[in-house]
């Protein structure tokens, strides 16, 4: 994977800010970081504009799934892209090892029909096996690589995050809400004068449907960002068996370590699915071998990813 052009501390600064908090001023972001303004939001402006780091909303359901795919000989780059633009797919990696490309499927009711007919007939697929998820222990939501201080992530961070840890069943949500998120999947810094232009509804109604849906957790609002672009080219997914009594502390654990983007705990032949960052492949190695696992780790699988085409529900360019 190529490396991507180096950024300076501030420029890391302001993408972890946004990590934080996708919507927070420019202003609010200079006043924690102790820089002027114009300068975070001449830096911020073109990280955004650049596409170097985009903000946007992700629609939670009541479900979610992780599906490792087996792909035809030559075929795994079709496939990772054709999942990546599935409606329900919030990611669509490219992978190494038993599998060849891993997706995670959000949704609500029946699934019945996804799993015999549609993925089976996604272009190059072989075979896949299903990982129900059962619980969020960290979500690329959760995850900065600045560096923020302790004191900054928390006066950065917003008195609603709507990131739900837990799945739990969602009721169905009015046309407006509908159109509300679709505005905000496609810039989670829209403000809310361009959202109520575009649903046609006054502004202080925007402004109580959307603190509405974030309080309920129908969407969260998320900055993605390439870890390569972050200093940490070499992202893997782990495939941790642990004993069940082990498997809260150990996911609790590793939901607050710094390499950690993403963690759920899975029903199938693993029991949690964790998505690592590193610098270097020597990184990843004593990540894995690190005492912080103790005795309750009992087997892991290492996929390295290749190539991601879609995360947090938005393709990549």
């Amino acid at each position: 994977m190529p490396r991507e052009p180096e950024l300076n501390d501030l420029q890391r600064n302001i993408i972890a800010a946004l990590q934080v908090d996708g919507r927070a001023t420019w202003r609010k972001i200079a006043t924690v970081l102790g820089e002027p303004e114009r300068t975070v939001a001449r830096y911020g402006s073109s990280l955004l504009a650049d596409r170097k780091v985009i903000v946007a909303a992700l629609q939670h359901h009541s479900s979610a799934m992780i599906v490792a795919f087996k792909c035809a000989p030559g075929t795994a780059q079709l496939a990772c892209e054709a999942l990546a633009q599935r409606a329900d797919t919030s990611y669509s990696y490219m992978v190494t090892g038993q599998n060849d490309v891993v997706a995670e499927l959000r949704y609500d009711g029946d699934i019945t029909e996804t799993l015999t007919l549609q993925l089976p007939a996604t272009p190059g697929v072989r075979q896949y096996v299903a990982y129900p998820v059962l619980k969020f222990f960290k979500t690329i939501r959760g995850w900065t690589a600045g560096n923020l201080t302790e004191a900054q992530r928390q006066a950065l961070a917003p008195e609603l995050t709507g990131d739900p840890r837990t799945l739990h069943d969602f009721d169905e949500l009015s046309s407006t809400d509908e159109q509300i998120i679709a505005a905000l999947a496609q810039d989670g810094r829209a403000s809310i004068e361009s959202i109520a232009r575009q649903v046609k509804l006054g502004e202080s109604t925007v402004s109580r449907r959307l603190e509405w849906l974030l309080r309920s957790e129908y969407l969260s609002i998320r900055a993605l960002v390439e870890p390569a672009l972050l200093e940490r080219p070499v992202e893997a997914l782990l495939w941790v068996q642990t004993s069940p009594r082990h498997l809260e502390e150990l996911g609790q654990r590793l939901a607050t370590l710094p390499e950690v983007r993403y963690a759920a705990a899975v029903a199938g032949d693993c029991q949690l699915i964790v998505d690592v960052t590193v610098r270097s492949q020597a990184d990843l190695y004593r990540f894995i071998s690190h005492a912080t696992w103790g005795d309750q780790l009992a087997q892991v699988k290492t996929s390295m990813v290749v190539q991601a085409r879609k995360r947090g529900g938005r393709k990549l360019a």
